[in-house]
């Protein structure tokens, strides 16, 4: 049984005269699946990440998570977006923490032991390069770091679903490279499923498992995409030439889509 499915899943922002964001959409992914998600700008790729967290039901169609149909927002999945939303006021291991602390589940737990809570943000730390810098505040800290700290702060709680919204879209590109490693070896130790939302073709081949394509507003998945590449995968190889016939070709399928009728 698949982790998640949508199965022709449509919305419709603002009420029936609204705007048909996305129309009968339908993709299935496995537990512990690396997806990317690309297609032309406004075609609905976020809005796939929010009828699957719960936060916007569709408005027909059926979304389910782990064979339970998504009706409200879900407690068990970790949600970084293109900016780190840090809060100024706290220190990087507190932004961390601040997912257990208001979490249900995990609050009672992280108030009678701290430590199983604060040993997991250090380990995580430590894996995407921020360890000794847990008492900075955001605004010491750059952009890269920040993204790195926002990665943390989503999988704190152990999700079994890492939804990522263009997370390194805000960063240069040495930033972002250096940060599709940081991820791949989160997911490499972790093996959470993760549903990227992306416009850089590049990271979505470096990274996922499997491609979706989106058509133009409304958006539907048009075709899917198998990266066979084994991992661990290195920045030397977005210069091999599979590497970058699979971008061209990506590229190419998405012009057809924003030329289509």
């Amino acid at each position: 049984m698949s982790f998640v499915d949508l199965k022709d899943a449509r919305l419709v922002y603002g009420g029936g005269g609204g705007t048909l964001a996305v129309d009968n959409a339908s993709l299935s992914i496995a537990r512990g699946e690396f997806v990317a998600i690309v297609g032309p700008s406004g075609c609905g790729k976020s809005t796939i990440l929010k009828m699957v967290s719960g936060l916007l039901p569709p408005t027909s169609g059926v979304v389910t998570v782990e064979g339970q149909r998504v009706v409200r927002p879900r407690k068990d999945c970790g949600i970084a977006f293109q900016n780190p939303t840090l809060l100024p006021w706290r220190t990087t291991l507190s932004n961390i923490l601040l997912s257990v602390e208001i979490a249900e589940e995990h609050a009672k737990k992280y108030r009678r032991d701290k430590k199983p809570y604060l040993d997991a943000a250090r380990d995580l730390l430590a894996t995407v390069g921020l360890l000794g810098f847990e008492d900075r505040f955001p605004w010491q800290l750059s952009g890269g770091m920040q993204q790195r700290a926002s990665l943390c702060r989503a999988l704190i709680h152990q999700p079994q679903l890492l939804l990522l919204d263009e997370p390194f879209a805000a960063l240069d590109a040495f930033t972002r490279e250096e940060l599709w490693q940081v991820l791949q070896n989160l997911y490499d130790k972790h093996r959470f499923t993760v549903i990227l939302v992306t416009h850089d073709l590049r990271e979505a081949v470096f990274l996922a498992d499997k491609i979706y394509i989106m058509s133009k507003r409304p958006g539907r998945i048009v075709s899917a995409t198998k990266v066979d590449m084994q991992r661990p995968r290195t920045l030397e190889d977005c210069f091999n030439p599979r590497f970058v016939d699979m971008v061209h070709d990506l590229r190419a399928r998405i012009g057809r889509e924003l030329e289509a009728a």
